[in-house]
């Protein structure tokens, strides 16, 4: 007799009409005949018989999500009887999902053109997909066990439902189409390549996922690892993808340049392999994981965790993390050569010059974009990519800071070249401090300040006693001297563009050598 849920339900609406298992049983009988009956046939093929065909893929995949949707539609995911039942659906669609994509990769890898990368990527995706039909044939056997467990008798295994052959003729249709209107080539195959070199920014977490031990993958849930985090990197790469083959694929600007179609693979390759990890993290983060997952598989588990993490960490972000670094370095050379030759002065650091942080950040930006790019101050040039380069500028700059600050000294006291009794250097000294202090001339760090012990013992007029203890003051970090000097970078306009918004915001510092937040456009440098 159908027991009505009235009398043992609870947390339902006193008017929310339910519906009895025995109703329910037939309903899901009846609409969900193909979908058992192909796990049905799943689960009675032996090792090695099964092949994740498009025709079979697309079938489970088509009627998994109806039944889904049904189950959802009467509440099966809160219902004891039926909750299994319906985890079980979810996994046989979500599992069928990623067979398809890793089947799509193996089926598209010889158009990719992509470039060599430590692993055996090809050798390595058979054997996921092999594993993956392992995975389907057992989860569709669990889905036929919990079947008879809620009264449903799975349907005899007749004629195939559907034809699990896939073979196909070799070969390609005869290209004899014209090319497409071409694209700006100047601005939109640039604007590609620095969007892949900020996703290979954002990609950091694949990078570090990639490194961790298999002990560890766990602990790399819900940071740097989550369901949200790289489903939200798969769209960004899909729209890498889409916005390609919007202003590039087919043009002429593509069949002159022959990086652009492995640009294009690298994208694609790494957009799939993203679906395969974004759904690998849902079952985890769903169906396995201590924190979050319902126990409806976690206590009874159907698919072994270790093999999933290992798809999803050992291959899926693994193989992302090294087509993110070959396609960054292959965007830098695209990038080098649609450069644009520019100009840029800017100012030179307020605070010291190009010391470390000034320095280490225009660094950044250059080795960002793979181009080259040189500081010219005075008549000298330095390499803009070294740090180091741009510390031997200091020594320049402070060369000019002496010369400006021995004419401002003269200004402000006439008749400085002249000899002095030590009393009266002292004095001479101070007074010449201050005064710049005052008009602006001089930022001082320290107040008051704490003189050398050697004011008013040097040899020497009071021209030289005020540059010799100015350096010294400025050497202990007491005060520094503020000039107008500019220096003048020379490279692609991209780099240049990004160098004057850090120039613009202090070379991420203040007048005082405080870190000041990188605005937007440099979010890249915070990571």
């Amino acid at each position: 007799m159908d027991e009505s849920p009235r009398t043992v339900a609870t947390g339902n609406r006193p008017d929310e009409a339910l519906i009895g298992d025995d109703e329910f049983r037939e309903l899901v009988r009846r609409r969900g005949g193909i979908l058992l009956e192909l796990c049905h046939r799943l689960s009675a093929m032996r090792a090695g018989e099964t092949r994740l065909t498009r025709p079979l893929v697309g079938r489970l995949l088509l009627e998994a999500g109806q039944m889904e949707t049904l189950l959802d539609e009467y509440g099966a995911r809160q219902n004891q009887h039926w909750s299994r039942f319906r985890a079980l659906v979810a996994a046989l669609k979500n599992f069928a999902g990623i067979g398809e994509v890793l089947t799509y990769i193996q089926r598209r890898l010889p158009s990719y053109r992509l470039l060599p990368v430590a692993a055996d990527f090809p050798a390595a995706t058979r054997e996921r997909v092999q594993q993956l039909t392992e995975v389907v044939g057992a989860v569709a056997t669990a889905l036929i066990d919990e079947a008879q467990k809620v009264g449903i008798e799975p349907p005899p295994i007749a004629a195939a439902v559907v034809e699990n052959e896939d073979v196909q003729p070799t070969g390609r249709l005869a290209r004899d189409r014209g090319d497409r209107i071409g694209c700006d080539t100047v601005t939109t195959v640039p604007r590609l390549a620095t969007e892949f070199l900020n996703l290979a920014v954002d990609g950091e977490p694949l990078r570090a996922a990639a490194r961790v031990a298999p002990a560890d993958y766990a602990a790399c849930f819900p940071d740097p690892v989550s369901e949200e985090r790289l489903r939200q990197l798969t769209f960004r790469f899909h729209n890498l993808q889409s916005l390609y083959d919007t202003h590039v694929a087919g043009t002429a600007s593509e069949s002159a340049d022959g990086d652009l179609p492995i640009l294009r693979g690298h994208a694609s390759v790494i957009y799939h392999l993203l679906e395969i990890a974004t759904d690998l993290a849902h079952y985890y983060e769903r169906h396995t994981s201590p924190r979050t997952a319902d126990a409806v598989l976690r206590e009874r588990p159907v698919v072994d965790t270790d093999a999933t993490m290992a798809t999803l960490f050992g291959y899926a972000m693994a193989f992302s993390s090294e087509f993110l670094a070959s396609g960054q370095r292959l965007c830098q050379g695209i990038l080098g050569r649609y450069a644009e030759p520019g100009r840029l002065a800017v100012p030179v650091p307020s605070y010291r010059g190009f010391h470390v942080r000034p320095s280490n950040l225009v660094a950044r930006i250059v080795a960002y974009y793979g181009s080259s790019v040189q500081m010219q101050l005075d008549d000298r040039l330095f390499d803009a990519a070294s740090p180091f380069e741009l510390f031997r500028a200091n020594e320049t700059i402070n060369a000019s800071k002496r010369r400006w600050l021995a004419a401002e000294i003269a200004r402000v006291h006439p008749d400085c070249g002249d000899s002095c009794a030590p009393q009266s250097v002292t004095a001479a000294v101070r007074t010449i401090v201050h005064r710049l202090a005052d008009e602006g001339r001089i930022m001082l760090y320290r107040q008051p300040l704490e003189f050398s012990g050697q004011l008013g013992h040097r040899q020497g007029s009071v021209l030289e006693n005020s540059v010799a203890e100015i350096a010294h003051l400025q050497a202990m970090g007491q005060l520094e001297i503020r000039t107008d000097l500019t220096v003048t970078f020379i490279g692609d306009k991209r780099v240049l563009a990004d160098l004057d918004v850090l120039a613009r915001c202090g070379y991420g510092e203040d007048a005082f050598g405080n870190n000041v937040a990188l605005p937007k456009a440099l979010s890249y440098l915070r990571r």
